[in-house]
């Protein structure tokens, strides 16, 4: 932050006037978190002490309203707040002896719940509670953090902020903080905040407006005296040049799959990338070597991003990320071994989360898209504490000891215990062509819902655009992406998957669905006909296997392959020979693709529908009029005329044909390949021989 970019006030007097207490809270929340400047997502939390109507006795009591464990304040409601007896709190206080009560004092939380509400209080709750003001704000801002991570930061507080903010040294959150940190506020009425060593900012006030202007105010205070002070140039210097911009993208698009295929034989993970000019400044700095091995100083940061990075070459082949992998494991391993305590949970993942190339930028890998890209973050808040602290004084992180504590906490270890199980495909990546279809769309849906990163391609923008938007809206943004791309055209379909590499980090599920139809007698058949079906159906489904396969056999982790043909692929009609031949051509070169994918784990099967009129693209022309002509019923009487060819006298949709096409994707058929399923509700000339 500069003088030029110091926050505003967003307050809303308006807004404002027309919300209760508990309104007011959620309102200053939303602003505090809407701007990662001030607080990174899940980080930092809100209070305000509101009087209330006590349920059972109908007497008046003081409630602490308070951010509840695991939340964000950026987007939460007011259900994702806790809500406690203060009364009750208080007398938790008067029995607290020592810090060996400290976990027990967490679990008596649950005896302080107002109204039976099941939003968890969180670790910081005492140090809301104990505060004798009514709003309470602590915020994890940059600037103010790498004022509480340098090496002389008890001077630089009083230096900074002068009389009105106080400061308390690193110590855990808990119990014993919070009655520290009350004790500080009462002791020094005249004090608006405080800053916690490694942590954060506290600000305070009686009412919500005052509590969330002082909150900005210490912020751009601290932003402001780190720019006007900060020593140049930035981190040293730069010791290694950035590469132009798409020679980054290029490095990471090749990197990526590679670092993938290596951590995520345990647990699929997902990668995000950013080469943002705060990143370049660190990666390619003189003071890369020297300030990445010393971690983050904030819990919430290293919580987020492992204890360090690991550094690597831009260059780096496959022999060297062996060994500078494996060596990272084996440093992480050596930490547990020699900080664990007696009851420490086991030793988790001992893979890097956030990978630092100069001259390229950040990679980072983690359980699903979002969460890498949250990672990502929380290391560049990280990136700008050491730039600010650095810049004025020397930066520390916690010691190593104190940062093991946290992060195998057993109570932060019960939080790990009661997250939702994960979906079968969560982690994993598919690129499904024709996905603004009716089968693309369905199959990105099915495919969604179990947790899978999708990119949709096709070749028709307005009706992407319309599809990705709405999945966004109901998955996340991180979930899905769409690429325009056209199957014929061989330079197209290699952006396209870069571009999921370069999004993703790699590449599960290859969904060949591009589709097209053509009808003619063979005399009719024109050689543009014939040539623009094979194109699509035939050279297209080539050129995307190739690149997907391509990227599968680099990442070593197999990986499966979907064909979407057809009934006609295995059983010819009349007037459709150029559609029946490619779709032919389409499920014998899925075999020859799974006989060469084999030995490296890629499955490739195919899924034969017949008859989806539903939601179809190639049902929306000709085809359907062709095909009513042929049978001489009107175009309104397809499906029913379809579904009454059928064995079973059932219509088929575009999602039965997703659920063929999961089915193979997941490890439902982990032990299938080179076959093919019809989801034709049963026709006997295409049975399988």
């Amino acid at each position: 932050m500069t003088q030029g970019s110091l926050l505003p006030s967003l307050w809303d007097d308006a807004v404002a006037a027309r919300l209760d207490e508990p309104g007011l809270l959620l309102y200053r929340s939303n602003l505090l978190g809407s701007d990662l400047r001030i607080t990174n997502f899940g980080g930092g939390n809100t209070s305000a002490k509101v009087a209330a109507k006590d349920p059972l006795t109908g007497a008046d009591v003081q409630v602490l309203w308070v951010k509840g464990s695991g939340g964000d304040i950026g987007s939460m409601k007011l259900d994702g707040f806790a809500t406690v007896y203060m009364d009750r709190l208080m007398q938790l206080r008067a029995q607290y002896r020592d810090l060996s009560q400290e976990d027990a004092m967490v679990q008596a939380l649950d005896h302080c719940i107002f109204n039976l509400n099941p939003r968890a209080p969180s670790i910081d709750t005492w140090l809301h509670a104990f505060v004798p003001q009514v709003h309470v704000d602590h915020v994890h801002s940059d600037a103010v953090i790498a004022i509480a991570a340098a090496k002389d930061q008890v001077a630089l507080t009083k230096t900074v902020f002068g009389d009105e903010i106080g400061y308390l040294p690193w110590q855990r959150p808990g119990i014993d903080l919070g009655i520290q940190l009350g004790r500080l506020a009462e002791e020094n009425p005249h004090l608006k905040g405080a800053v916690l060593g490694s942590h954060g900012l506290f600000t305070w006030g009686a009412t919500a407006k005052e509590c969330y202007e002082t909150t900005i105010r210490i912020i751009n205070t601290a932003a402001a005296w780190l720019a006007a002070n900060e020593a140049r140039p930035v981190f040293g210097g730069e010791k290694v040049p950035a590469l132009a911009a798409q020679d980054r993208k290029a490095a990471a698009r090749r990197l990526m799959p590679l670092i993938r295929g290596r951590i995520s034989k345990a647990e699929m993970k997902a990668g995000h990338f950013t080469d943002a000019p705060e990143v370049l400044d660190f990666v390619n700095s003189n003071a890369l070597t020297a300030l990445a091995p010393l971690g983050t100083s904030c819990p919430d940061h290293f919580l987020r991003t492992k204890i360090k990075p690991l550094i690597l070459p831009a260059d780096a082949d496959e022999p060297a990320l062996d060994a500078l992998i494996a060596g990272y494991r084996a440093d992480y391993a050596a930490y547990y071994d020699r900080c664990k305590r007696p009851n420490s949970p086991a030793l988790r993942d001992p893979n890097a989360v956030i990978y630092l190339v100069p001259g390229v930028g950040m990679i980072s890998f983690a359980k699903d898209k979002s969460t890498a890209r949250i990672s990502a973050e929380f290391y560049l808040n990280a990136i700008n504490v050491m730039r600010g602290a650095s810049g004025v004084s020397t930066y520390q992180g916690l010691p190593e000891q104190e940062a093991f504590d946290i992060e195998y906490w057993l109570l932060e270890e019960a939080k790990l215990q009661r997250m939702p199980k994960a979906k079968p495909m969560q982690g994993r990546v598919a690129f499904i062509t024709g996905g603004a279809g009716g089968i693309g769309s369905a199959t990105a849906d099915r495919l969604l819902k179990e947790g899978c990163n999708v990119v949709l391609a096709d070749v028709d923008q307005p009706s992407l655009d319309e599809v990705t938007a709405g999945f966004a809206k109901r998955y996340g943004r991180d979930m899905v992406r769409g690429v325009v791309m056209d199957v014929t055209q061989e330079t197209q379909v290699v952006a396209a998957l870069e571009q999921t590499v370069q999004e993703y980090g790699g590449l599960d599920v290859v969904v060949n669905n591009a589709g097209i139809t053509s009808a003619a007698a063979v005399e009719d058949t024109t050689l543009a006909m014939w040539n623009r079906t094979m194109d699509i159906l035939s050279t297209g489904y080539f050129l995307v296997a190739r690149e997907g396969y391509r990227i599968l056999k680099a990442q070593a982790l197999g990986g499966s392959m979907v064909f979407v043909s057809s009934k006609n692929g295995v059983a010819a009609s009349p007037a459709a020979s150029a559609y029946c031949t490619a779709k032919a051509a389409e499920i014998h070169l899925a075999r020859c693709m799974a006989l060469e994918g084999a030995p490296f784990g890629i499955r490739v099967n195919v899924v034969n529908p017949d008859a989806v009129l539903r939601g179809s693209k190639i049902w929306q022309g000709e085809w359907s009029q062709q095909r009513a002509a042929s049978n001489k019923i009107a175009v309104s009487e397809l499906e029913e005329h379809y579904r009454k060819r059928s064995l079973l006298q059932r219509s088929v949709f575009p999602e039965d044909i997703a659920e063929g096409v999961y089915f193979f994707a997941s490890d439902l058929s982990a032990k299938s390949t080179g076959n093919f399923l019809n989801v034709d509700a049963g026709n006997a000339v295409s049975f399988t021989r």
